[in-house]
C-alpha cells in the first residue's frame, strides 16, 4: 500500500511537470559611471519557476529538483562578450504535491561597452532525458544619450528599502526586490518601481509624472517633485496603486518635466508588467550567486 501511495505521488508530480522548464529574464540597463570607458552596467535577473522542474526522490520524504542555467551575451558579430553556467538546487521538499513551489532567482551585474548585443538564457532540467531544455533570447542595445534620460525602470514586488549594503540587490542606496517577469499576483495592491535620471539640470526642482494604463483604457496618474543630484544619477522610487485595473498587461510611464512651469518634457521611459490577481504571488528565493 505504501508503495502504491508513493507511486501515485510520483505520477502526480510528473503530470504537474509535463511541460518544458521555464526561464524568465528581466534586464535593466544602467549607465556605467566610469567616465574613461563609456558603457553600461547590465543587471540580469534570472528566475526559474520550480513548478516546471522534475523532482527526484533523494531519500524517504525528500524530493529535490536541479537545473543548470547558461547565460550568454553575444556581440553583433556573434562572438562572446559574456558566458557563465550556474547550477540551481532548490530546497528539498517532503511532498511534491504541494501547490506552491517557490521559484529560484539570482541576479548578475555585467559591465559592457556601448553597442548591440543578444542576451541568451538557457535552462536545462538535470533530471529529464527529453524535453528538458528551454532557451530565451532578447536583444540588448547599450547607448547613452547626451541629454537628460531615464534608465530602465525596474518593477519591484515591494517598496524600495533604504539600505547601506553593497551587494547585487542594492542600488542607489536602496535594496530592491524585483517582481519576476513584472508579474503581480493575488494580494498585490501596488506597483513599486525604481529608476535613475541622468544629466538632469541642477539647481531647479523638476516634476515627475507617473501614468499607469492598460489596453482597455483604464488608467491612473500621479505627480511628484524631484530635486536632481549633482554629479551623480538622481534616483526615482515610488509606487502606484493597481486599484480597479483589470487583469492582463499594463504599462507604467515615467516622465520628467522641467523648464517654465515644469511643462517641458525632459526625459521619459516605460515598463510593461502583468497583473494576475487569480494567481498566488510566489516569493522568489534568491540563490547565492
Amino acid at each position: 500500500m505504501r508503495f502504491l501511495f508513493s507511486l501515485l505521488l510520483a505520477l502526480m508530480a510528473l503530470a504537474a511537470q509535463a511541460g518544458p522548464p521555464q526561464i524568465l529574464l528581466d534586464v535593466a540597463r544602467f549607465r556605467n559611471l566610469n567616465r574613461v570607458e563609456k558603457g553600461a552596467e547590465v543587471e540580469i535577473y534570472v528566475t526559474v519557476p520550480t513548478q516546471s522542474l522534475l523532482y527526484r526522490q533523494r531519500a524517504p520524504k525528500a524530493f529535490q529538483s536541479s537545473a543548470v542555467v547558461t547565460l550568454d551575451i553575444l556581440k553583433a558579430d556573434g562572438s562572446s562578450a559574456y558566458h557563465e553556467v550556474i547550477t540551481l538546487k532548490p530546497p528539498v521538499l517532503n511532498d511534491t504535491t504541494i501547490a506552491i513551489k517557490n521559484p529560484q532567482s539570482f541576479l548578475k551585474r555585467i559591465l559592457l561597452p556601448d553597442g548591440k548585443y543578444t542576451l541568451r538564457g538557457t535552462v536545462k532540467d538535470q533530471y529529464r532525458s527529453t524535453g528538458g531544455e528551454t532557451t530565451v533570447e532578447k536583444p540588448l542595445v547599450l547607448e547613452g544619450p547626451a541629454g537628460p534620460f531615464i534608465s530602465d525602470v525596474v518593477l519591484l514586488s515591494r517598496p524600495a528599502a533604504k539600505s547601506g549594503g553593497d551587494d547585487n540587490f542594492a542600488r542607489g542606496g536602496y535594496r530592491l526586490t524585483r517582481a519576476a517577469g513584472g508579474t503581480y499576483g493575488r494580494g498585490a495592491d501596488n506597483v513599486f518601481f525604481y529608476t535613475e535620471l541622468h544629466n538632469a539640470p541642477v539647481g531647479q526642482p523638476l516634476r515627475v509624472h507617473y501614468h499607469l494604463t492598460t489596453p482597455d483604457g483604464s488608467a491612473a496618474d500621479a505627480d511628484a517633485d524631484l530635486t536632481p543630484q549633482s554629479g551623480r544619477p538622481t534616483t526615482i522610487v515610488g509606487q502606484m496603486p493597481l486599484g480597479p485595473l483589470p487583469d492582463g498587461p499594463f504599462t507604467l510611464f515615467i516622465e520628467v518635466y522641467g523648464g517654465p512651469g515644469n511643462k517641458k518634457l525632459l526625459a521619459g521611459h516605460r515598463a510593461i508588467g502583468q497583473r494576475a490577481s487569480a494567481e498566488f504571488g510566489q516569493v522568489s528565493v534568491p540563490a547565492d550567486r
